[in-house]
């Protein structure tokens, strides 16, 4: 659907969007706000769906951002984009983050093929992602407030399973329980399209009954890339683009940190933000288009040099070899030491951005630990679904951990405020998350605050234990490399090459070090993802010099 009151940009707009997309969608155009809700309406009533929205900023009555939160009611899923003029440009920047547009559109956009299809394709792939249609596929019953229900929706959400939640106290989850000769007791229960029944299953359960590739092709790569987050995505690119044999090898769901992040913003390429879920989806695709074999729900036990295979040990015993392997498992947050936390974790207490419960945040008041920018990302989301957002900072401000553009849009949000110097010091709760005991360390006083949500965001820590001895780590356990292993002239202990290590590589010559989980590296999913590429191109070096 088009608006805009400009007769003329009207016609030019939905002549083009024929021209490319008339062949398998409808273009409807509409001269304003008022009209195009009229038809938005008639459309809904037919049942049928709309992939795409652009409307003009400057309209009479109703201007198009007025239109677009509107419509956003009718169709929620409908991918927007606003049109503008040039002098307008603040304005529509602004409207990214009040009613979530994805893009805007400066006018002219001739050519089209530059200016407008591209933003278009976007918004329609968007669109196809989401889907404004009832999803049939897999369907999991469980409780809320149940962690094993959280892990179970959060594996489907971050490896982009469309499914459909049911409450156990539902009658329809009554009903399907019962077609699956299941109780209460047995929640979560997932149930796959074909008709498939697990009972609290795990992620290799899930990912294998949904389609998901679990198990390697083959026994010998050329290349294998451990972690799934930007810098491992980056290195699958590259190294299955450049011919080699790759496989990608992930605990839980590509993206990392980064995919779930609710808008990535200073992201070279992308001025309107992407969220990191879009950005790994398409890179994970990405990666597979070029046939890097993507492995989920596997975990990765051990790695070790044997003569010149690299080989890499799984949880169950199994395991692959390669030429040569990529280190990027990135980093996980760490735990919050306060009493009370642990044992509400899922129920609650979320690490990372969770963003399944953001429905459920609705009118409610939620709590964010952390300073960082994964911390003030999930304020910005959280904060069009919650009635509060409170972010609670150790320190004395922000602004020595978070950046600017991210610092401005808080300010500007009135829905959140930001207590320095505040701490976590107990979580209260029976079967979940009730209460939070606070404490303001300059004014020396704590306080009790009702709330059912808390995400954590504090620190980063490697997980770097299920690596043997002779990968050299340093004393945080992130992964030293390159002209940090060469001490006084020396090498690192057994190390059996007549040359020092490349930038990027281990102890273990041939395993390469990249993203977070690299000691000394930029925390950014930019500088992550140009580390993967960098690793292949040594990996090519090391290679050749064999």
């Amino acid at each position: 659907m088009t608006v805009d009151d400009d007769p003329a940009v009207s016609r030019s707009v939905a002549r083009d969007l024929r021209r490319r997309y008339g062949q398998d969608y409808r273009v409807v155009r509409a001269a304003s706000g008022a009209d195009a809700l009229e038809a938005l309406r008639e459309i809904k009533l037919r049942g049928d769906a709309v992939a795409a929205i652009l409307a003009d900023y400057r309209m009479p009555q109703m201007d198009g951002i007025t239109f677009l939160e509107q419509a956003m009611d009718l169709f929620p899923y409908a991918r927007r984009a606003l049109l503008t003029a040039y002098a307008d440009t603040d304005a529509a920047i602004q409207a990214i983050n009040v009613v979530d547009v994805d893009h805007y559109l400066l006018k002219p956009w001739d050519p089209p093929e530059e200016k407008l299809y591209p933003v278009v394709d976007a918004l329609v792939d968007a669109w196809r992602a989401a889907g404004d249609r009832p999803v049939e596929e897999t369907k999991v019953i469980g409780h809320r407030w149940s962690a094993p229900s959280y892990k179970v929706r959060d594996f489907l959400a971050r490896n982009s399973v469309p499914y459909r939640w049911y409450s156990v106290d539902e009658p329809e989850a009554c009903r399907l329980l019962e077609a699956a000769e299941c109780a209460a007791a047995d929640i979560p229960v997932l149930i796959t399209p074909d008709g498939t029944v697990l009972r609290k299953p795990d992620g290799e359960q899930i990912a294998d009954a949904v389609g998901l590739s679990t198990r390697p092709a083959a026994e010998f790569y050329d290349l294998i890339v451990i972690g799934g987050g930007p810098a491992g995505l980056g290195a699958a690119v590259y190294g299955a683009s450049e011919g080699l044999r790759t496989v990608l090898v992930e605990r839980r769901a590509t993206g990392g940190q980064a995919g779930q992040s609710s808008r990535i913003e200073n992201y070279l390429g992308f001025p309107d933000g992407v969220s990191g879920a879009q950005l790994t989806d398409r890179a994970r695709r990405q990666a597979q288009k070029f046939g890097a074999e993507v492995l989920t729900a596997r975990d990765v036990t051990g790695l070790e040099a044997r003569g010149s295979a690299r080989v890499v040990r799984f949880g169950d015993g199994s395991e692959i070899a390669a030429h040569a392997v990529v280190l990027a498992t990135g980093v996980s947050y760490r735990a919050l030491e306060a009493e009370g936390v642990a044992e509400l974790t899922g129920r609650g207490v979320f690490y990372g951005s969770a963003a399944t419960e953001a429905p459920d945040c609705e009118g409610e008041h939620v709590y964010i630990v952390g300073g960082a920018n994964s911390a003030g990302q999930a304020a910005v989301f959280f904060s069009r679904y919650a009635k509060e957002v409170s972010i609670l900072v150790r320190g004395p401000s922000l602004r020595a951990s978070m950046s600017h553009y991210l610092i401005e849009q808080i300010e500007a949000i009135g829905n959140i405020h930001v207590r320095t110097r505040t701490t976590v010091l107990r979580a209260h709760g029976s079967d979940h998350l009730e209460a939070l005991t606070l404490c303001d360390e300059e004014q020396g006083i704590t306080e009790t605050v009702p709330t059912g949500h808390l995400f954590v965001f504090i620190g980063a820590a490697p997980r770097t234990e299920w690596l043997g001895d002779d990968v050299l780590r340093d004393e945080h356990g992130f992964v030293c490399t390159g002209a940090d292993l060469v001490v006084e002239g020396r090498r690192p202990p057994g190390w059996t090459l007549d040359r020092d290590p490349y930038h990027l590589e281990s102890s273990i010559p041939g395993v390469f070090v990249a993203g977070d989980v690299r000691s000394q590296s930029v925390k950014r999913v930019a500088s992550a993802v140009g580390e993967g590429a960098m690793a292949v191109s040594l990996v090519h070096r090391y290679l050749e010099a064999r």
